[in-house]
């Protein structure tokens, strides 16, 4: 018995400390010109789509931004969360986590106008999935770490629902390359025949405007399902 007081307190020690690390940059990270995107206590930096503020339906759980279904159905308006900012030649780093059968995405290159209705418009998207028990999970280019409807993961990589999984998006001078947990998943470029080749053979072949916009905002998508996202970062390239 007297050895079990150290561990807990060392282990209660360790979770305090995983906690502290969310949403933060090391000294590391600043040098190398990485920014925060969400600093884990607000909303602050985003907005939904076509709006102004960010709807309440997204808001702050455990250190991640949550998007709350049951906040819609109390009437808070829904919609894909965007940055303020626009970015073209960057690298992005993102943890999710997804509810089970839920669906989401992470979405970039968005053109914000009136006339387009959606983000997924406009913007390519990374897909964020409960694969086993999505119906999505059964279409292929349509699982975690695909470039969404264009391009299947070389590797399949997403963690089992419920558990964390980090994504990185890098996207500079037209070449694009996507990871799922440490794992390169799709790389292609945003230019040229490949891209149009790519284009063409989705399900986006004829929306005018969409994959056309080397700046744009990214989204974090509003597909009805509850989602968390957290340390969200950017370097600039």
């Amino acid at each position: 018995m007297k050895h079990i007081i150290p561990v807990l307190a060392l282990s209660l020690l360790s979770i305090s400390a995983s906690a502290q690390d969310l949403n933060t940059l090391t000294a590391k990270e600043k040098k190398a010109g990485w920014k925060l995107l969400f600093n884990g206590t607000s909303t602050e930096g985003w907005h939904t789509y076509l709006r102004t503020e960010p709807s309440a339906a997204w808001g702050i759980k455990d250190g991640a931004l949550a998007l709350d279904q049951e906040a819609k159905k109390n009437g808070a308006p829904g919609g894909d969360l965007v940055t303020n900012e626009e970015y073209e030649n960057y690298e992005l780093s993102i943890d999710w986590k997804i509810s089970e059968g839920g669906n989401s995405g992470i979405i970039f290159g968005v053109h914000e106008d009136p006339q387009f209705k959606q983000t997924y418009l406009t913007g390519p998207e990374m897909q964020v999935l409960d694969d086993a028990k999505h119906p999505d999970g059964k279409i292929t280019k349509h699982n975690s770490g695909d470039l969404y409807d264009m391009k299947k993961s070389v590797k399949y990589a997403a963690k089992p629902v419920g558990e964390w999984n980090t994504a990185k998006i890098m996207k500079k001078n037209g070449k694009l390359t996507l990871w799922l947990n440490g794992v390169k998943t799709v790389e292609t470029t945003m230019v040229g025949e490949e891209w149009k080749a790519l284009i063409a053979s989705s399900k986006f072949k004829n929306w005018k405007g969409f994959g056309e916009y080397a700046k744009g905002h990214i989204a974090l998508q509003d597909h009805g399902n509850d989602v968390w996202y957290r340390n969200v970062k950017i370097r600039v390239l």
